[in-house]
């Protein structure tokens, strides 16, 4: 079987083209597990399918590490356009590319035919509590209190097609995210679990993240966390609507739109390697 090893500012999964490629549905999981393995598969933060679809141009099939299913990664989808670009399955630079039912659009700057940088409209965020979903007294969680390994914390509830609790930190380099990060991911107040961005605010124009993602861990960026943290920015008064989110494997630019009131996320994505893998569906 052939794959991609791509990567979104550090944020790395494998690429099945499923034009191509065929594993039976049945067997997803555990070829995830196996192929996302750092030490005895190829190694990444999951894997996602590129297929096609009847709702949009492509689909995004997307896999956390541990092979539980995953209904948008903001990384993902910018490495998916990328593919289907510079790999000729598409000579457009403006298509959409559904992923967990929700349709995104893609806008290429392509340089020599190659692409340099994707700005993907990312819709949007959803706001209502049940429907992040978080459990919550209130229609909306913003700056609510949660209580997590007996520490209270304030978070903010934001669902970009995926969960996430946003949470604001004195310094992310201080902070003790592997002892926490699971403790929020399996919290009681989410139903579907949670990833989880712990922010440090430098200036209205620039924060820093670092992300405990559901199913994964601790990862290099997340881009539908990069979206959740510039709406809770917002929400919270801590940041203007167009904003710099700087993770550990680099940085995107995340705006607002106040007209629209979608998100749009625009950075980077990187081909890392071409390989086969001995794999008997």
């Amino acid at each position: 079987m052939r794959f991609t090893k791509m990567q979104g500012c550090g944020n790395d999964y494998v690429y099945i083209n499923g034009f191509t490629e065929k594993v039976p549905q049945e067997k997803k999981p555990e070829f995830v597990r196996f192929a996302s393995d750092r030490h005895f598969g190829i190694g990444g933060d999951g894997v996602i399918f590129i297929n096609p679809s009847d709702e949009a141009d492509f689909e995004m099939e997307m896999y956390n590490a541990d092979g539980t299913r995953a209904e948008m990664c903001g990384n993902g989808i910018r490495c998916v356009a990328k593919y289907v670009h510079d790999k000729g399955l598409t000579d457009q630079t403006q298509f959409s590319i559904v992923s967990g039912g929700k349709v995104k659009y893609m806008d290429l700057t392509v340089e020599n035919g190659i692409t340099k940088a994707i700005r993907v409209d990312m819709g949007e965020p959803i706001l209502t509590a049940a429907e992040v979903p978080v459990v919550s007294k209130n229609e909306q969680s913003v700056d609510e209190e949660i209580v997590v390994d007996n520490e209270k914390y304030r978070m903010t509830c934001v669902s970009m097609g995926n969960p996430h609790a946003v949470v604001f930190v004195d310094s992310t380099a201080d902070f003790p995210l592997e002892q926490i990060g699971p403790h929020f991911e399996n919290h009681e107040r989410f139903p579907r679990r949670t990833n989880t961005e712990f922010v440090e605010v430098v200036s209205p124009e620039y924060v820093k993240m670092r992300v405990w993602e559901r199913g994964t861990g601790e990862t290099l960026a997340c881009g539908t966390g990069c979206c959740a943290t510039a709406a809770a920015c917002v929400l919270n008064g801590k940041t203007g609507r167009k904003v710099t989110v700087e993770v550990l494997g680099g940085a995107l630019t995340i705006e607002w739109d106040e007209k629209t009131n979608h998100i749009f996320m625009t950075g980077p994505a990187e081909f890392v390697f071409d390989g086969e893998l001995e794999y008997e569906g």
